[in-house]
């Protein structure tokens, strides 16, 4: 090309691009449309930070627009924060949107709601698009939850109480941030919602106790534990509002956005110390932990060292109900989803189930583990095995099912007591095995199984484990273990021609 051809171009381009209006911005006059008219911030408690909500505010027509003010109606004041085409801030001027074309508004909040004396408080503002009588407006609500917060104490050295949990198997000390519940902090109640930040501690000869319509909400690697000597008492009832739960106990993590309702592994566990005693657990619901409930030590204790009744357990990412060389009796009990096992029994111990579901339809991952799973030994790299009797695992009118092919394990070291039995159950163990442990028709360990009989549970994706008209658990258990709890988990009457399982069916309307 010669050196003419190339300046005309040159000049060409440059006469273009002064002919054109992008640069050219009409200021909005109310022309904006929004990807919607109010922005739901879901519940948050005070103090805490929301999750980030957006908004997309869209130009409709052919012009290039400057809209002159972008913010919050209650300006520098609002509990809200915004960040505009990534800018953040609670007020802006002139934001330019082109032609045809959008951006995106952040929306955030944090609100203290303490000095106000109420233990709820909807809070609202507005995001202001334009002025004078061109303002539009996209309206801003959410629902501020007062609690009682509980955390470690900030040591002189800037870092957090912690406490000892005693050894890991190789010797090694087990150290959590924590704290010990003081004399005033060990009743909870139903007026206020707890946050626990790390793990708050039972001492020696203390009990910690949860009346009817307790929650309690725990942060990330937070939970209790309850240690020698020390006692918990969950003291939930009968809830008339199967939605509302009102009057069950419910631990679960303090993300309250609906995403998170089902999230595995948002908090660690609930932790019951070899030696602690009278732990008592009536109508709780726990999800969303690593390990729900783990109960170490004094197997054959009189009474057991955990009492479940009417209690359900629900996406730990790990074990819903763990216990290691200990001592469980449960009825009405309900243990869900899980990363691995839905129960595991470790170690030996000594344990008994009455009228429970074990039902374990893990979908966040691939599962090795099956619904039940009991041994009596523990084998670990580089350190020596540890072997301890399993003096008893009694499951009476029980369902054990999945979505595995087997959903019981069991593995025995041939020299400790290695002593269970299942009564009236219904068992999925689809794949053959030659091993004598599985022997169904050996009545020493198994008496009128359900083998790979259809549960039929009403919703599987809800974890809905009661079960429907069609399940073969109807009318198939034991009636003496029917009289032991005659009232299923929502207190339908059970005895006349009892179900299997911890829901005795009753026809939907």
């Amino acid at each position: 090309m010669t050196r003419v051809g190339l300046s005309l171009l040159l000049f060409l381009a440059i006469l273009w691009s002064s002919c054109r209006k992008d640069f050219d911005f009409e200021v909005s006059n109310g022309q904006l449309e929004f990807s919607r008219d109010t922005v739901f911030l879901d519940t948050v408690f005070t103090g805490i930070s929301s999750s980030t909500y957006s908004l997309k505010v869209y130009n409709p027509t052919d012009d290039d627009l400057s809209i002159p003010f972008v913010g919050l109606a209650d300006g520098g004041s609002s509990g809200y924060r915004l960040n505009v085409d990534g800018e953040s801030g609670k007020i802006f001027s002139d934001v330019p949107i082109l032609a045809r074309d959008s951006l995106y508004v952040f929306i955030e909040t944090t609100l203290d709601i303490n000095s106000l004396n109420q233990n709820e408080f909807l809070y609202t503002d507005a995001i202001r698009f334009g002025t004078g009588n061109s303002i539009q407006e996209v309206q801003l609500v959410t629902l501020i939850r007062d609690a009682v917060f509980l955390y470690p104490s900030t040591q002189a050295d800037g870092t957090r109480e912690t406490l000892s949990l005693g050894t890991n198997p190789d010797g090694t000390e087990v150290v959590v941030q924590g704290f010990f519940l003081q004399n005033d902090e060990l009743n909870f109640t139903n007026e206020k919602p707890y946050v626990i930040y790390g793990y708050a501690a039972v001492a020696n000869g203390q009990t910690l106790a949860m009346a009817p319509g307790t929650r309690v909400h725990f942060h990330k690697d937070s939970g209790i534990w309850v240690g020698p000597g020390a006692s918990l008492q969950i003291n939930g009832s009968l809830s008339t509002d199967r939605d509302l739960l009102e009057n069950e106990v419910i631990l679960e993590g303090d993300r309250l956005e609906p995403e998170f309702s089902e999230v595995p592994g948002q908090w660690g566990t609930l932790w019951l110390a070899a030696g602690s005693t009278n732990n008592a657990f009536n109508y709780l619901t726990l999800k969303n932990a690593t390990v729900g409930i783990l109960a170490e030590g004094n197997p054959g204790a009189v009474p057991p060292t955990l009492l479940l009744a009417n209690c359900q357990v629900y996406n730990s990412s790990l074990v819903n109900l763990w216990g290691r060389n200990s001592s469980i009796y449960g009825e009405n009990l309900v243990l869900g989803n899980a990363g691995n096992a839905s129960f595991y029994g470790n170690l030996g111990g000594d344990y008994e189930f009455l009228h429970s579901t074990f039902a374990n339809y893990w979908s966040n991952g691939f599962r090795t583990g099956s619904a039940i799973q009991l041994n009596n030994f523990e084998e670990s790299i580089n350190l020596p095995s540890q072997a301890a009797d399993l003096t008893q695992a009694y499951f009476g009118n029980c369902i054990i099912s999945g979505n595995t092919s087997t959903e019981l394990f069991l593995n025995s070291n041939g020299e400790n007591l290695f002593n269970f039995n299942f009564e009236h159950c219904l068992i999925k163990f689809e794949q053959p095995s030659a091993d004598p442990l599985y022997d169904f028709g050996n009545t020493a360990n198994y008496t009128n199984i359900l083998l790979n009989g259809d549960a039929s549970f009403l919703d599987l994706v809800e974890q809905d484990f009661r079960i429907s008209e069609n399940s073969d658990a109807i009318g198939n258990g034991k009636p003496e273990a029917a009289q032991r709890v005659p009232f299923d988990l929502l207190g339908t009457d059970r005895t006349t021609l009892p179900d299997i399982g911890a829901f005795q069916y009753v026809p939907q309307e």
